[in-house]
Parts: C-alpha cells; structure tokens; sequence
C-alpha cells in the first residue's frame, strides 16, 4: 500500500526553500541522501524534501538512509515499512555503536562518539550509492545552542555550517533546516501524524548535558526578547559558511528569514 507524503506548512517549506537558495545547497541533478533518524526534525525534513523535489524547477533524487546504534531504548526499525509506503529509496545500517563506544571512546562523551560514527556510517553509504549531498536535520535552536555552547565552554565563536563540503571531498553536507525553528518541526510532526521515533539514551539523558542547558537559558531570554533568535541568526550567518571570505546574503533578506524563523507557526 503507498502513502502519500504529508503536506507541510507553508512557513516550513518557505524558510527551508529560503536556505536552500541562499547556500546554493541542492544544484540540478544532485542525489541526495537524507539522514533519517525518525526524530521529529528528520522526519519533518524528509516530506519538506519530498514536497520540494514535486514542486522545485530543480530536479534532484532523494534517498533516506538510518543509522541503527543497537542501543535498547532506540528501535527505528518501525521506519523500514513507512519508507517503502512513501516509495523513497531507503538504507537502513544496524551497527553496535553503543557497545563499541565502551571499548573504544577515547576522551570523548558518548554523544560525540555516537554522532561521529553515525556520520561515518552515512558518509559510507552516500558514496556505496552514488549518492553526493548528504542532508541534515538541524534547526535553528541547534546551531544557537552550539554557538554558545563554543563560546561558553570552548572559548570559540562557532556553530553548525548551513553548507559544506567534507573532508574528503566526496559529499556536500546541507542543513535546510538554519533557518527553521524546532517548534515548527515539532508542531508539524505532531498535527501530521508522523510515526516520531523517540530516543531515550541513558547515555544522553541520565544527567544534565550542556546543550540542554543552554536549551533552557535561550527559552528564559527568549521569554524577554521575542526577537532573540532573529539576532542570534545575524550573529552567527558568517560562522555558517563554508568559505572564509565568502559574503552571508544580503541583510535584508537576512531579516527576512530571522523573522519568519522566530515567528510562532
């Protein structure tokens, strides 16, 4: 039995088209993977992507591929059956990351360890396929939250890139998503319907992490100055770019985007 994709709303597909354009992130005839995690924001990322390659004058295949850690608490096998009743080409990679990070971490916290071997895992996959961009759910409370986790805690002006190429060479990473916040993927997911898969890593959740906190002090400010994040996506558009020198897009489309972004959906 098909399925066919959600709709997502307007503000959605309008701020991710906004980012697409403004990063020149999918270019004709790009095969593009998406890392399908079964969360909220990949799973809202994966229909906005479906609707955009419908609509869009650029054409562009589209895959899905999840990283399955072995962990007890996360079972995204339920995503197999809805993958194959939308029809979108799907990778499913079942690895002991979890048991692996024990022998093997060396320094690093379970999550960085974790997210670098997922990432490894679907670099691999992209170039096994012949797949060249590989897309990324990340919204605009992430890259706020990791621009002043950097600060904070690493003495560094940094945060998320909306557009890069990787190490190798061989893949493009995008992130449609810069200028979308989370409670629009979030109300999206839930109006929709959408089969959310829920991570409850004992690694991740068992004691106050540093993302939360800072996930916590932007809500606070945010309840005191509604525009808060359309400054913070001012600050940080030069530290999501690829290139050194490379010019943002022009301030007025800039605030455009930060106040769509900070608009309640």
């Amino acid at each position: 039995m098909s399925l066919e994709p959600v709709k997502p709303p307007r503000s959605l597909i309008t701020l991710a088209g906004k980012a697409i354009g403004d990063y020149e992130m999918i270019r004709p005839g790009d095969r593009v993977l998406l890392g399908l995690s079964g969360g909220k924001d990949s799973l809202s990322l994966l229909h906005v992507l479906l609707d955009l390659r419908r609509r869009a004058p650029v054409k562009f295949d589209l895959a899905a591929c999840t990283v399955d850690p072995q962990s007890p608490e996360f079972d995204p096998s339920p995503l197999k059956d809805y993958l194959a009743t939308l029809g979108v080409p799907y990778f499913y990679e079942s690895q002991p990351i979890v048991s692996e990070a024990e022998q093997h971490m060396q320094g690093d916290s379970f999550c960085a360890y974790c997210s670098r071997m997922r990432r490894g895992i679907l670099y691999r996959v992209a170039r096994e396929h012949g797949y060249t961009v590989l897309a990324l759910a990340q919204h605009l409370d992430d890259l706020a939250e990791s621009f002043l986790m950097s600060a904070f805690f690493g003495g560094r002006l940094r945060t998320m890139q909306a557009h890069f190429q990787n190490d190798a060479g061989d893949v493009r990473v995008i992130r449609p998503f810069v200028y979308v916040r989370e409670r629009q993927t979030r109300d999206f997911a839930s109006r929709a319907g959408l089969p959310v898969i829920f991570e409850n890593c004992p690694a991740c959740f068992s004691m106050p992490m540093q993302r939360y906190q800072m996930k916590g002090l932007l809500a606070e400010q945010e309840k005191q100055h509604p525009k808060l994040f359309a400054s913070l996506l001012t600050a940080m558009r030069p530290l999501m770019l690829a290139r050194e020198g490379a010019e943002p897009p022009s301030p007025a489309h800039a605030a455009d985007a930060g106040e769509d972004a900070c608009a309640t959906p």
